[in-house]
């Protein structure tokens, strides 16, 4: 379910581009009747209008992640807090100057601002914030931990530059895709291979205690 609720704005992205994008005459009347107010010169274009409602729906579900959890009574992370600014303030020139140039940079920001939250904490500080991610129930060498945390500011860093270098190689329909499945693809790879790599530095005992409680 957490995950479902973490990917939601990513979905939701994808799903109203697509309609949009078969139904552009509603997607266009519904923007200028709504947030005529928010755009250059108060309307929207036919061939715009897929992008610009995407945005305004991850801008409304980035926001309601946050009243969501702050109803609950939950702890809001930080990243979650930073990527509300970034795609607030992203969405809001997307919509204003009718340049979906600003809204493809928001997952390279979001990349790179994990990026360096990695480097300070893991690397700088030492912290080791991915075993208390784990519940601290995996334990390994702390020469493991530090190189696992230069694998993930080395990950964030390269995929921040992969997705400005798709948005701007190909064509939009391209980039929302690879949006939705090729970054969450290459991200599920990344975990399972850092998980294979900690099963191989686990003590004996451990990764039979493990596999013990998994059978």
């Amino acid at each position: 379910m957490k995950i479902f609720f973490d990917l939601l704005p990513i979905i939701l992205f994808f799903a109203s581009y697509k309609w949009a994008g078969s139904n552009a005459e509603q997607a266009m009347q519904w923007l200028n009747h709504y947030l005529g107010f928010a755009v250059s010169g108060g309307s929207v274009g036919l061939t715009e209008a897929p992008v610009l409602l995407a945005t305004v729906v991850v801008v409304a579900a980035t926001l309601l992640q946050i009243v969501v959890l702050k109803a609950l009574r939950k702890p809001v992370d930080k990243m979650l807090w930073a990527g509300l600014v970034v795609v607030v303030v992203l969405g809001g020139l997307t919509l204003w100057f009718h340049d979906e140039t600003f809204i493809k940079w928001k997952p390279t920001v979001i990349y790179w601002l994990m990026a360096a939250g990695f480097l300070i904490t893991e690397i700088v500080l030492g912290k080791k914030m991915l075993r208390q991610m784990m519940g601290g129930q995996v334990h390994v060498p702390d020469p493991v931990w530090r190189k696992l945390g230069w694998a993930w500011v080395l990950f964030f860093a390269s995929m921040g530059v992969l997705n400005i270098w798709v948005a701007y190689t190909f064509p939009t329909d391209t980039w929302v895709s690879f949006k939705m499945w090729g970054s969450l693809g290459l991200t599920l790879v990344f975990t399972l291979a850092q998980g294979v790599y900690l099963s191989r530095h686990m003590a004996p005992e451990e990764g039979a205690a493990e596999a013990s409680n998994q059978g």
